[in-house]
């Protein structure tokens, strides 16, 4: 399967659509999720084009775990969370819905579930959010 360069994700890297960015960097973007599963989940994609894993270069993955790990000390920080959870999907049968490579970043807390999928998030909630996050990383 070949990259679409009209995904969702590819719009947001070209400003076509609005994003809640924060952070950016060469090589990564990381903003904020619409639909949230917890306070503080964002996203974190390279800015170069590739599907998923499968088809990233390693220097790709390099760039992008580099970022996942830098806004997971953010956000754990930002939230006062217990733990961060990271998730990745490759292709339809595992779960993936844009097909451009992307990381999710989730705050958690002992004994707080992740609410359920496909929920538009509170947009005005979800700026004070990154807002906590920018500020970490700043």
């Amino acid at each position: 399967m070949t990259y679409d360069p009209d995904n969702i994700f590819a719009k947001i890297l070209r400003e076509e659509i609005p994003s809640n960015r924060v952070y950016e960097d060469e090589e990564t973007l990381a903003f904020m999720d619409i639909m949230p599963r917890a306070d503080g989940h964002l996203l974190v994609i390279p800015k170069t084009p590739c599907r998923n894993v499968l088809d990233a270069t390693p220097a790709q993955l390099s760039a992008v775990i580099a970022t996942v790990q830098k806004l997971s000390r953010a956000v754990k920080e930002a939230f006062d969370a217990d733990g961060v959870t990271i998730q990745q999907f490759n292709e339809a049968a595992g779960g993936q819905e844009v097909f451009h490579l992307h990381f999710h970043v989730l705050p958690r807390h002992e004994g707080v579930s992740v609410r359920a999928p496909g929920k538009m998030g509170d947009f005005d909630l979800i700026a004070e959010h990154a807002d906590k996050i920018r500020a970490v990383l700043s």
